[in-house]
């Protein structure tokens, strides 16, 4: 009889806590219809969904029909507070099965752990559609932009801004694209996200069309010596920006704004203005732009009228780390070496700005658009 005691006992713990009983109940019958219809218990990392039954100060209760009752609490309720004051009884809401082994018979979930993977599969499916979406800068880096969507940090590379938003720097100096890259920061942007890694946290984004055609295709289009009509997009110190058509976008640089010295590209054109240019160079998916091109080259008369050991007037433009610059005519400069005079101070002093001087033609080359000057010494 004491056996018998035993065995009833170990069997009623069997219905306690599952898989520990030595004892294998064999059903028959209707019981056993019964449980290969009942849908099976969510594993551990599944995602669920049902409706808030009950709310309390440590705990929230969701119906999840047919396997039972969901529970949140402890870590799991902490975790998500900000989520929790947002949900009344009634709202539906997904959650991640974290334990089916509660001591209570609960299903516990975690709504923390839910977002998140939603949010993730969120990012993958934007990947995949392109999907164009508004995040906010909330920093930058000497490398780029980082980027807050959905709670979630990203980092946006400076090479995949826009031209409108791409710091224009000549020299690349580091100090100065990150200055350019702050006066984003607070501000709402259009980006697409071009790569998600959950594991690792990190999200990707992109601020050019999603819609923009492959560039190698568009430039393909074009040739060298091509006469073609632009927007300018951008003028900065080294010359201006021009786009040929979306997805296109090419440099003019200073030295290619005019046969004359151009000291300030704002000065002679503005953002929005139409112009047309000439395609001199295309390398590495990339285009490089002239305006004087399409001008009448000056050293090609000048070639008629200038020979070596001539002597001209020039009117001094510019000082340079050579000496100084005079302009002979409308287009054509040649250079006064500082070696003549000694010094960049004594140059200085002999020659004016803005002021006229008669020289002597030393080197003369219309081909490659070069003349050097001696100072004859005569003031006009």
């Amino acid at each position: 009889m004491k056996n018998e005691a035993t065995v009833e006992k170990t069997a009623e713990k069997t219905v306690v806590k599952k898989g520990k009983s030595p004892v294998v109940p064999v059903l028959t019958g209707p019981m056993v219809k019964y449980i290969e219809q009942s849908p099976a218990t969510p594993n551990i990392g599944d995602m669920v969904e049902g409706p808030v039954i009950s709310i309390d100060k440590a705990a929230v209760y969701v119906d999840l029909a047919p396997y039972g009752t969901g529970i949140i609490y402890g870590r799991e309720f902490a975790n998500a507070r900000d989520i929790v004051r947002k949900i009344n009884i009634g709202d539906k809401v997904a959650a991640k099965v974290v334990d089916t082994d509660n001591v209570e018979g609960y299903i516990e979930l975690s709504l923390k752990e839910a977002k998140q993977a939603i949010i993730w599969n969120e990012a993958e499916e934007a990947i995949k559609n392109k999907t164009l979406i508004e995040a906010t800068v909330t920093d930058a880096n000497k490398g780029g932009l980082i980027i807050l969507w959905q709670g979630i940090q990203g980092f946006l590379p400076a090479s995949q801004l826009k031209p409108d938003h791409y710091p224009r720097i000549a020299d690349g100096d580091k100090d100065k694209i990150l200055e350019e890259l702050r006066k984003l920061v607070n501000t709402k942007i259009h980006v697409t996200i071009i790569g998600a890694t959950p594991k690792e946290g990190k999200l990707i984004f992109s601020e050019k069309s999603p819609t923009q055609k492959d560039k190698e295709k568009i430039i393909g289009k074009y040739s060298v010596g091509d006469e073609v009509k632009g927007e300018v997009t951008g003028t900065v110190d080294f010359g201006i920006f021009v786009k040929i058509e979306e997805g296109l976008e090419g440099l003019v640089h200073i030295s290619e704004l005019d046969w004359s010295l151009v000291e300030d590209p704002r000065a002679l054109y503005k953002v929005g203005e139409t112009v047309k240019v000439k395609i001199i160079e295309i390398k590495d998916n990339k285009i490089s732009l002239s305006i004087k091109a399409l001008k009448l080259n000056p050293w090609n008369e000048a070639a008629k009228k200038y020979k070596k050991d001539a002597t001209v007037k020039g009117v001094i433009i510019k000082y340079n780390r050579h000496g100084a610059l005079a302009s002979i005519e409308e287009g054509i400069a040649g250079l006064v070496h500082v070696s003549e005079f000694g010094s960049d101070d004594k140059l200085r002093e002999a020659l004016e700005l803005g002021k006229t001087y008669d020289f002597k033609i030393t080197l003369f080359d219309a081909k490659d658009q070069k003349m050097a000057l001696a100072f004859v010494g005569k003031k006009a």
